[in-house]
């Protein structure tokens, strides 16, 4: 199948499961309730693969089907009695909204498959490795549970929603794991975080239609999200989690404004199932999750307590902060990385951090003109109404930890307390300067059209109705163009060309060239499904397993070889005179020798821990098989007595 067919399932994928859920829960009450369907199928997708493993069912969508199942029925038997959480959404709003959502995929579609390029292009990129040999392994083992995805790298556990999604694509479409990764990150980015972010939206600013339209435009606006993920590691699995963030967000204030009784189950319920696919996605996604519902949560209770004055509501926000600041501080201790993957050090300085954060251009992206205007009404209306304050304050945590990240010294303290559960990576933080920054745009974006449209209605108040109405509607037209005109801005342009050189295959790409991916799609002519093939994992050879579904002894580059495996990566060079290597190859069992030569995909230094199996001749132990170009050969050992 082509890859359009493979998008288009995987759309259907994020649609319909999430869809179901919401219907039974809610029925057609609030339309913009299906904006968090892509996040509710994520959730179910992730959920389903963990407990398919444990009743026996190889992952596919029969255990998909059978949890929506199982989560639409009780939402409907929670739902059918709970009052409605919210009047129904005008059928304009639900149709502008509609349209913002298919215009906001349109181009996000039309951005990152010019970045990607062809639809079976690798990220030229460290983390590749890992993540589609992940796939590869869900595929021929049926299981996409966090246990199994993590044994590609032998760690017991890594979260799966991901894996998961894009596993299920490439079960259902037939298409080759690099295409189905392709497919699963457009569908991503075109329809999972959109539509998570106008959700939040939603609710943020009670559906209001130009609300939704500028939520949309300024999705595909910013270069640090999501286009810096599939340039920097690349990081798939954060990349969904991170998506998830604006829903889960929208989840948490269901649940602060809703009534007592059967509606407050029905939305802790999503709130929980939102949740745990944002941490499926990636456990420091639900983490910034939790900071920013509880300074949101915390901000709307003091308005209320403000507004009330009412002993009640001066309790309630006591106890939303008091409570959240121990949940965020225990979630911070608790949620700790090595020191091995968190030793990422800062860009530059404090100052020139704080600079790139309020203006949402981390990594030197060029500040883009429309976003810096809407940030800035939002900051003066803020100013002008301090209930507006409240919008602000996910953006002033995520500009604090950004700083933090990107401009304090790696040795500080206090940086590496508050940043460690993100790998202390400038990058990581980046992002969530995007996801902060798009509630706090889009209401300044609100304060502008407002002055706008009064603008309007007082020079036309004594036109008739129908330059009236063209008026308004010319107005709305440019406003429209004038946002969405920063997804062609220098920021985000930066960023996808970036992107777009990551996926690039050269003669000197960072992982794989054009002549090592084609002797690897000719490995299938001389190497049988049981044979086994050594290699240095950090030349891009383990990725003869996700391509070809060859059996190589290491699938990433922070595995854990054998004692055997290890002597073979030193020392497997002196098979003519060295009888301990035929030992150990006889003992591992392994077969053939893919050799890329010495070029690393992440640092020069880690060639040595493999100085065995690069740039070998051909010996009365190694035969050469297949070559090309100056580096790419394969070897077949002969000779030993297995």
């Amino acid at each position: 199948m082509t890859a359009l067919p493979a998008f288009l399932i995987a759309i259907a994928l994020l649609i319909v499961p999430g869809a179901i859920i919401v219907f039974a829960g809610w029925r057609a009450q609030r339309t913009v309730l299906y904006l968090l369907a892509p996040g509710l199928s994520i959730a179910l997708m992730a959920a389903s693969a963990t407990l398919a493993p444990f009743v026996g069912i190889r992952w596919s969508v029969l255990p998909l089907s059978a949890v929506t199942v199982v989560a639409a029925a009780a939402a409907f038997l929670v739902g059918r009695s709970a009052a409605p959480s919210a009047p129904p959404t005008q059928r304009r709003t639900d149709l502008a909204g509609l349209a913002a959502l298919v215009a906001a995929g349109v181009v996000q579609v039309w951005q990152f498959a010019r970045a990607f390029g062809a639809p079976d292009n690798i990220a030229q990129r460290f983390d590749t490795i890992v993540h589609l040999n992940a796939i590869r392994l869900a595929l021929d083992t049926g299981d996409a549970s966090p246990f199994q995805i993590g044994r590609t790298s032998d760690i017991s556990f890594y979260p799966n929603a991901w894996h998961a999604f894009t596993s299920l694509i490439a079960e259902c479409s037939g298409v080759d794991v690099p295409t189905a990764v392709n497919v699963a990150n457009l569908a991503i980015v075109a329809l999972l975080w959109p539509a998570s972010m106008m959700a939040l939206s939603a609710v943020l600013f009670r559906a209001r239609t130009a609300a939704l339209v500028a939520t949309a435009a300024l999705t595909s606006a910013f270069g640090a999200f999501p286009a810096l993920f599939f340039n920097w590691g690349v990081l798939y699995p954060n990349a969904v989690g991170f998506a998830m963030i604006p829903a889960a967000l929208a989840g948490a204030l269901f649940v602060y404004r809703c009534n007592p009784g059967r509606d407050r189950i029905r939305n802790w319920l999503l709130l929980g199932t939102l949740a745990l696919g944002t941490a499926l996605g990636h456990p420091n996604a639900l983490l910034a999750a939790t900071i920013f519902a509880w300074l949101l949560c915390t901000g709307f209770a003091v308005q209320d307590a403000l507004r009330e004055r009412s002993s009640s509501r001066r309790w309630r926000a006591v106890l939303i902060f008091t409570i959240g600041l121990i949940v965020c501080t225990a979630f911070i201790a608790l949620a700790r990385t090595g020191d091995a993957h968190s030793g990422w050090q800062p860009w530059g300085s404090a100052a020139q951090a704080f600079g790139e954060g309020v203006l949402v251009s981390p990594r030197g992206f060029a500040p883009t003109v429309i976003v810096s205007v809407l940030l800035a009404a939002a900051a003066i209306g803020a100013a002008r109404r301090p209930h507006r304050i409240t919008f602000l304050l996910p953006l002033l945590a995520a500009v604090g930890l950004f700083v933090l990240a990107a401009g304090v010294a790696h040795a500080s303290r206090l940086r590496s307390f508050l940043t460690n559960p993100w790998y202390s990576d400038p990058s990581r933080f980046a992002a969530l300067l995007v996801i902060a920054a798009i509630p706090a745009a889009v209401m300044g974006a609100l304060i502008l059209f407002d002055l706008a449209r009064a603008f309007v209605q007082r020079r036309t108040a004594h036109r008739s109705a129908r330059v009236q109405g063209v008026a308004r509607a010319s107005a709305s037209a440019v406003a429209i163009a004038v946002v969405f005109s920063a997804s062609v801005g220098p920021n985000v342009s930066t960023s996808l060309g970036q992107v777009r050189e990551a996926y690039t295959a050269t003669a000197d790409a960072l992982l794989l060239s054009p002549d090592e991916r084609a002797l690897i799609e000719r490995l299938p002519a001389y190497v049988e499904p049981s044979d086994l093939v050594i290699g240095s994992p950090r030349t891009g050879v383990s990725l003869a397993y996700a391509l070809e579904g060859i059996h190589v002894t290491e699938r990433h580059v922070f595995g854990s070889p054998s004692d055997d495996e290890r002597y073979l990566d030193l020392n497997l060079r002196r098979i003519d005179t060295d009888p301990a290597v035929c030992a150990a190859v006889d003992r591992v069992g392994v077969d053939f020798i893919l050799d890329f030569g010495a070029r690393d995909v992440i640092d020069p230094s880690g060639a040595a821990a493999y100085s065995g199996v690069i740039d070998l001749t051909a010996s009365t132990h190694l035969e050469l098989v297949d070559a090309q170009g100056p580096d790419a050969r394969l070897f077949r050992i002969v000779g030993c007595g297995g």
